[in-house]
């Protein structure tokens, strides 16, 4: 026991003599702060200082950016020696004078710089919370891409911590400028969207008896891009009306957008694969399809979600943490790729086996219409290369091939891609008193003489010398004489 308390004591000793250095240490070092001295011996206090200036189109534009000591914000020297704050250093290379106005304050100068400047001294000690004077900066005559800088440069002074709020407002409203596009094209969509559902809706709801499943999952796929654009759009409204982001519309329009996407897919799958035309189920084939869906969308909504978090909270989190989110996003971004290669060759694979199929049985009409899907895909696949390449190239180049403000149309053109193909689906499988025997009957080529099957077991044949799919309507006569093949051209 005696040990024990001895052994109690020593520890309690060494933490109180640990703690005694610990402070002669904190006091040591704010007196070395309060030391702190120009050449004349004065005191050299912390300014914290904040510059507002316009970036040309010409550097701002370019891949490297401006730069920023031709607009007179840090120096450089002629060996290419770059220094932002005046400190020794930068006094021994010449790029300051060193005075007491000058001492740990940003290089500005002042025959180059026309832009804003504020400044914000700090006390020397005890707790002070600091606002900025005259904190309302306006710019009425150029537009472009502006930048703020915040600088703490006496390197012996005081540490000190942000926070608040900083707003940028244009004439337009509190929206980014680069955003102003992407807002009103997102308003576009709405007003197509909601035509074409409508249109859609009223086809089914005169045609109600003779709707196919295939029909209501088109029209689910509109009305989830309806409230996907719908939200999307209504968050860059809300964020240029009011300067902050409707964060519900934002993450429940990302998540629509995926699920969009993914049954989009699956849907262009499932009628490659001849569902509602050559088959009634998908069976097995099913699973698999809803299995590679769900995948899709359990990948894309992390990817963005994880995007949204790097670009939305860089204030909030340290460098290496958003190097991190954005190594994480390229993963997930290839393997998004990944599943809509599966896809997209998967379409491709069924389309050549259900016309195959549909030419073999001489069902010309319903191959007619496939030809025409198949055709609708491939210019779409095209597209989207010729349009990723057009993206690579855009970010490769120095300057780029869009504007800033323009970068949004790279985003929108895959939209229309993606709505061209739904729009041209929903054409091609519309409403209609037909629908259900284009889906469930078998077509008779018109030909003299007997007709032979080699798959017509099961069927039985009528009266008048057609066929019935078990007990179903009557199968369509072809009225053309020669069977269309596969590698034929499409008609008009």
């Amino acid at each position: 026991d005696d040990e024990a308390d001895d052994q109690a004591d020593d520890e309690a000793d060494d933490q109180a003599d640990d703690e005694a250095d610990d402070q002669a240490n904190a006091e040591d070092n704010d007196e070395n702060r309060m030391l702190a001295t120009d050449d004349d011996g004065d005191y050299v206090e912390s300014v914290i200082d904040i510059v507002f200036f316009h970036e040309p189109a010409k550097c701002s534009r370019s891949a490297e950016g401006c730069d920023w000591t031709d607009l007179g914000v840090g120096a450089t020297d002629e060996d290419g020696n770059l220094r932002w704050c005046c400190w020794e250093d930068a006094i021994d290379l010449g790029l300051c004078k060193g005075n007491h106005a000058d001492l740990g304050r940003l290089i500005i100068n002042g025959t180059a710089f026309e832009g804003e400047h504020r400044s914000v001294v700090v006390s020397p000690t005890g707790a002070h919370e600091m606002r900025v004077s005259n904190a309302l900066i306006e710019e009425s005559e150029t537009t472009g891409n502006f930048v703020m800088v915040m600088a703490n440069c006496n390197e012996y002074g005081r540490t000190v911590s942000v926070s608040g709020t900083y707003v940028w407002k244009s004439k337009g409203g509190f929206l980014p400028g680069d955003l102003f596009g992407e807002m009103y094209f997102y308003e576009m969509l709405v007003i197509l969207y909601v035509l074409l559902l409508s249109w859609y809706g009223i086809m089914m709801y005169k045609n109600q008896d003779n709707v196919i499943p295939i029909q209501k999952w088109i029209v689910i796929t509109m009305f989830i891009g309806l409230m996907e654009t719908f939200f999307k759009a209504g968050d860059l409204w809300v964020w240029n009306e009011d300067g902050v982001r409707f964060w519900f519309a934002m993450y429940f329009g990302v998540i629509l957008g995926v699920a969009k996407r993914a049954i989009a897919r699956c849907l262009v799958l499932m009628v490659s694969l001849g569902w509602g035309v050559v088959r009634d189920t998908l069976d097995d084939q099913m699973k698999k399809i809803t299995i590679l869906g769900a995948l899709y969308v359990g990948v894309s909504i992390a990817r963005d979600i994880f995007a949204i978090i790097a670009v939305v909270d860089v204030q909030k989190i340290s460098f290496d943490e958003e190097e991190e989110l954005f190594d994480i996003v390229t993963i997930l971004t290839f393997v998004v790729a990944a599943i809509d290669v599966t896809f997209y060759m998967w379409i491709l694979d069924a389309l050549n086996g259900t016309m195959q199929y549909l030419e073999n049985m001489n069902q010309n009409i319903k191959l007619l219409r496939y030809l025409r899907l198949r055709l609708i895909l491939l210019l779409s696949i095209l597209f989207a290369i010729a349009w990723a390449v057009f993206g690579i190239v855009d970010n490769m180049i120095d300057t780029g091939l869009l504007t800033k403000d323009a970068q949004w149309a790279i985003q929108a053109l895959w939209e229309f891609n993606y709505l061209f193909v739904l729009l041209c689906v929903a054409v091609l499988w519309r409403p209609n008193d037909s629908a259900k025997q284009y889906a469930f009957v078998m077509e008779l080529p018109s030909v003299g003489g007997d007709v032979e099957f080699s798959t017509n077991e099961g069927v039985e044949e009528d009266d008048e010398g057609q066929f019935n799919g078990h007990g179903g309507p009557d199968t369509m006569d072809s009225d053309d004489d020669e069977p269309l093949k596969v590698d034929d051209a499409v008609p008009s």
